[in-house]
């Protein structure tokens, strides 16, 4: 693991709120997968590939995207049972990693830079470790990965709704009983540190999300059974066998970003460091006053955070991707019977990556960010100051 660093503020677009980008309904195996297309601006642009997190949708990513189009050439998919896509058979990360896995071979875009938000987070986690072929680079910002103290999380209250019998019907009538502007409120409030960084397109936006919600019956089941999912891969992390999800994370070998809010009140804070402590060739960025999706509020600083990523990367020697095992889907042999620990054992920090090393020109201007003894990033940008400040 090593520090972040934030590419200049002034390269990036002037500021604007984008509509939501265009979408398309794509029928993949039998089903409908939605998709918006972020065209690039740029003509050296490489694709990119953003998967939302659970309950959210594409449109979480649009002022991301947007920042990121003179680089990135980005699609945004709404998984299974959520945004505009149909429902699936199985709600469970593997299940909907190979629906990614899927969309990138059908699109034919691969090898893509993968961003994943929350659960997001998870199933690409899952894609970058047993097909490296398909992804360039990875970026996480708050991934769900495993812990077990529920009580770190709001969605720890939803517990006793995986024990009741058809707990689905009971989250749907839940939804029922609120109007969609009650609902947006209550979601951003979970997801957001600061709400005035949200503008009022972006709030009338996620109302009108809700109301795609509401008009979608399968909704209320693809929630719980996703939720469920995600917890049954959380407890068999901490179980022998090559499913953990920590032992797959430490078999990443894309270049990642790691990006996490001090403010989350849905995934454990500690698990955003732990995870750039797992991954090998990982860049941690801690952002005080953020929540859950800092991608929807303070978009500009992981823009930043991802150019710096792109430029470190590029300027590194390619390695050999996709060997026969990882393109079959086998756990990379390198990670069987590598445990992880539950916890950091003495919080020690695995040693950079050779051959990481930036030259001074591919990061010229780039600002490093502080990792202090607590794993807790800050810095003295003022651009930063003003993204942060919205």
């Amino acid at each position: 693991m090593k520090r972040a660093a934030l590419w200049p503020d002034q390269l990036l677009p002037v500021h604007h709120v984008p509509p939501p980008w265009p979408g398309r309904a794509v029928r993949l195996d039998g089903t409908v997968t939605y998709v918006r297309d972020t065209p690039a601006t740029g003509p050296d642009a490489e694709p990119a590939l953003y998967v939302h997190g659970l309950g959210g949708s594409s449109q979480n990513w649009t002022d991301l995207a947007g920042l990121l189009a003179d680089r990135l050439d980005g699609q945004a998919i709404d998984l299974p049972g959520f945004g505009r896509s149909e429902p699936g058979r199985r709600y469970t990360v593997p299940a909907f990693a190979e629906r990614v896995v899927r969309w990138i071979e059908h699109s034919d875009r691969g090898p893509v830079h993968l961003f994943g938000n929350s659960l997001g987070g998870a199933i690409s986690v899952r894609v970058a470790a047993l097909r490296s072929d398909l992804v360039r680079t990875l970026t996480l910002i708050s991934p769900a990965l495993p812990f077990l103290d529920f009580r770190r999380s709001l969605q720890g209250r939803m517990l006793p709704l995986l024990a009741i019998p058809r707990g689905e019907r009971l989250a749907a009538w839940r939804l029922a009983q609120l109007a969609p502007e009650v609902m947006a409120q209550e979601v951003m409030e979970a997801c957001i540190a600061d709400l005035t960084r949200i503008s009022e397109q972006r709030r009338q936006e996620a109302i009108e999300e809700i109301r795609i919600r509401y008009e979608a019956a399968h909704y209320a089941a693809a929630y719980v059974r996703t939720f469920r999912g995600l917890v049954s891969s959380f407890l068999r992390s901490y179980l022998p066998g090559a499913g953990s999800l920590w032992r797959l994370a430490a078999a990443v070998r894309a270049p990642t970003l790691v990006i996490g809010g001090l403010q989350d009140r849905l995934v454990d804070v500690r698990v955003t460091p732990r995870a750039a402590r797992v991954i090998p060739d990982s860049r941690l960025l801690m952002l005080d006053g953020v929540g859950h999706v800092a991608q929807l509020e303070v978009p500009r600083t992981v823009a930043r955070a991802v150019l710096a990523l792109l430029a470190e990367a590029s300027a590194a020697p390619a390695e050999p991707r996709g060997t026969a095992e990882s393109r079959g889907g086998a756990v990379p042999a390198e990670s069987r019977g590598s445990a992880v620990p539950a916890e950091p054992q003495g919080g020690a920090v695995p040693a950079e990556p050779r051959g990481s090393a930036v030259p001074a020109e591919a990061l010229a201007g780039a600002v490093p960010v502080e990792i202090r003894d607590d794993l807790l990033a800050g810095t003295e940008d003022s651009a930063l100051r003003r993204d942060m400040a919205g």
